[in-house]
């Protein structure tokens, strides 16, 4: 059901798309880039990584206040500051020229990065209820999808055509974009009458609150582990793709391609169930596919040399099988508190990011000189989000 005046559901999920493009658009369009960029500030490998762990783990913290201060100044508010700040950042990102500056502005960028995405999920949850909002989540989650897709091949192409800072301006001038486009065309959807204060005191309350209920806490590692299981290769990239499968930096849709198709594959198929098949079964459909991704992915890589499209191909039954499963959960999750959605779309969002900066700077690097150390970390992650899962259905069972 509709809460607020009426607006088009189509217009409504592309613009929240397109919010949510910010993030992976950080991530994903300088990863063909990166040897250069360490060359560039005289850096190694390691050193050059921390660009992609310092915008994740500034991203995380942030995300831990998008969502509050949403629920207290509005939606609209957060967006608008937080696309603006990006785009300038972006340029402070593009006129570094030294590690410590591009680090820095890399920060300032995971400080903005994640608004798009935590407010937007709060958006929809205002505007609609049960299998409607369902459908709006996957169709968002569809266009926001081709991003991942798009953003390495964009920066593949703009770092040979124009070197390493263009990358950094066309990311300012998608934030810039965005700004505008989010003050003529976003709604505000949170009433006056529903906000709650902006106070530490009553933030830290309502942290406290979400946080500390276990079935918030199983779930939102659910989704955390499910999400680590495909980001573990996202850092991993360049070496799997230019090390084991001998790409080129404008080659790196052969990995995108396939994960991002099978997110948009997986968005689709839960907006198609949804109001035909319970959240319980999506969901554990969702971890059947998943399972045979990793099953598959972990007999390829250890009897096989790496090869194409065969290394490639379990990431698209994998992100089918968690895009699948990522709406039913995650209106679950804001779902157990109906008067703080920005504040549990926010701490799912810190739990799932906070999990993936560690992925990014610790374990990936540690995985990704060999495909089947990084199918075993797959398959790892995909175990520990599946026992967060059951545990919750246990909880269920014995509280019914």
């Amino acid at each position: 059901m509709s809460k607020s005046a009426p607006v088009s559901h189509g217009r409504l999920a592309f613009l929240l798309a397109a919010l949510a493009t910010i993030g992976p658009f950080s991530i994903d369009t300088f990863l063909p880039a990166m040897p250069a960029i360490g060359r560039s500030l005289e850096v190694g490998p390691l050193e050059i990584q921390q660009a992609l762990t310092v915008y994740l783990l500034c991203y995380a913290f942030m995300m831990l206040w998008h969502g509050a201060i949403s629920d207290a100044i509005g939606r609209r508010r957060v967006v608008l500051a937080t696309t603006l700040l990006f785009g300038l950042a972006s340029v402070g990102c593009a006129l570094s020229n030294s590690l410590p500056a591009l680090l820095f502005f890399r920060g300032l960028q995971g400080l903005c990065g994640g608004a798009g995405l935590v407010v937007g999920r709060a958006i929809i949850r205002d505007r609609l209820e049960g299998a409607e909002a369902q459908r709006l989540m996957s169709q968002v989650t569809m266009l926001f999808s081709v991003s991942p897709a798009i953003a390495p091949v964009v920066g593949g192409w703009l770092f040979g055509a124009f070197g390493w800072h263009s990358i950094f301006v066309f990311m300012g001038l998608v934030g810039l974009s965005l700004f505008v486009f989010a003050l003529v065309a976003l709604p505000e959807t949170l009433p006056a009458s529903a906000r709650q204060p902006l106070a530490f005191g009553a933030l830290l309350s309502n942290y406290v609150t979400v946080g500390r209920k276990r079935e918030f806490q199983l779930l939102s590692l659910a989704v955390a582990f499910n999400f680590a299981g495909f980001f573990l290769y996202i850092p991993a990239a360049p070496v799997f793709l230019m090390e084991h499968l001998h790409l080129g930096p404008s080659e790196f849709l052969w990995m995108f391609g396939p994960a991002v198709s099978g997110i948009m594959l997986g968005a689709y198929l839960s907006g198609r169930m949804a109001g035909r098949r319970s959240p319980r079964e999506i969901v554990t459909m969702a971890y059947a596919l998943m399972g045979l991704a990793a099953a598959f992915n972990l007999i390829h890589s250890g009897f096989f040399a790496p090869s194409l499209p065969w290394s490639v191909l379990p990431l698209a039954l994998y992100t089918t099988g968690m895009s699948l499963a990522a709406p039913s959960i995650t209106l679950n999750l804001m779902d157990q508190f109906p008067s703080l959605r920005g504040t549990v779309s926010s701490l799912q969002g810190f739990t799932q990011t906070l999990l993936g900066s560690v992925v990014a700077g610790v374990v990936s690097p540690l995985l990704w000189n060999s495909p089947l150390t990084l199918a075993l970390g797959m398959t790892l992650f995909l175990a520990l989000g599946f026992c967060f899962r059951s545990a919750y259905r246990a909880r269920i069972r014995r509280a019914g």
